[in-house]
């Protein structure tokens, strides 16, 4: 029988307050065992409902899952069909376990790119979880760093050409209020499944001082056990933020 994993006493001490997760490996997962891309997702999806339940059960208040970028419109169509469905099927499914847990959700990105049966579903998900206090999830979709930072410049020069802002006092403050994340705090802690050692455009701006884990688990294969083991990893870390 195995054992139920365990956070040791250090890293309960110095939990990150914000994860951010790239789920990376679900195609390769798929294709190890001779299965379509879209049996990946599927199970990947078993990876966001037990990564969710572990993160809200120690305590950390923000998880920002990397769902879809903007980058992945350019699949072929069935895949981004398929996932889209799973998408809509999760939010409706998930409800009632995540009012267990009493997590809110909330979702950054181009959200009016999703199909309209998603985005209403993503509504009625969100409204049902408004109440909630516990760990906050974020799900970025149709999600884009750089088209991020890109929306936010525009907003600021609008503001800036109306009148209402001084350019002289722009400054990071007033940057970071015009990102989808304006009243989230940044990631401590990144974590990105199947070895991959790139950002691949996601929170370009926030990651400034987090802390990076790459693991080798494909995404469908991570659990309780490798987000403990990331999570013993980052309480080994010196966090200076550029100091000595």
């Amino acid at each position: 029988m195995t054992a139920t994993p365990q956070l040791s006493p250090q890293a309960k001490s110095v939990l990150p307050t914000h994860v951010a997760m790239i789920m990376d490996g679900n195609g390769r997962w798929a294709k190890q065992r001779g299965l379509p891309r879209v049996e990946g997702h599927r199970h990947g999806a078993e990876s966001v409902r037990a990564v969710v339940r572990a993160a809200g059960e120690v305590g950390i208040k923000f998880l920002t899952l990397y769902a879809f970028s903007v980058e992945n419109w350019s699949r072929p169509k069935d895949e981004v069909d398929a996932l889209m469905n799973y998408l809509a099927r999760f939010l409706k499914a998930e409800v009632s376990e995540l009012q267990k847990y009493n997590v809110r959700l909330e979702a950054i990105g181009q959200i009016y790119r999703l199909p309209e049966f998603v985005q209403e579903q993503l509504r009625k998900t969100t409204a049902a979880l408004s109440k909630n206090n516990g760990l906050t999830l974020i799900l970025a979709l149709s999600y884009g760093g750089r088209t991020e930072i890109v929306e936010a410049v525009r907003r600021i020069a609008s503001e800036a050409q109306q009148g209402k802002l001084d350019p002289g006092e722009i400054n990071e403050q007033v940057i970071a209020q015009h990102l989808y994340t304006q009243h989230i705090p940044d990631p401590d802690l990144l974590i990105r499944t199947s070895g991959e050692m790139r950002v691949s455009n996601f929170l370009l701006w926030q990651i400034s001082y987090t802390e990076f884990v790459v693991t080798q688990t494909l995404w469908p294969d991570f659990r309780k056990a490798q987000l403990f083991e990331a999570l013993e990893e980052y309480a080994r870390r010196q966090r200076r933020f550029g100091a000595v």
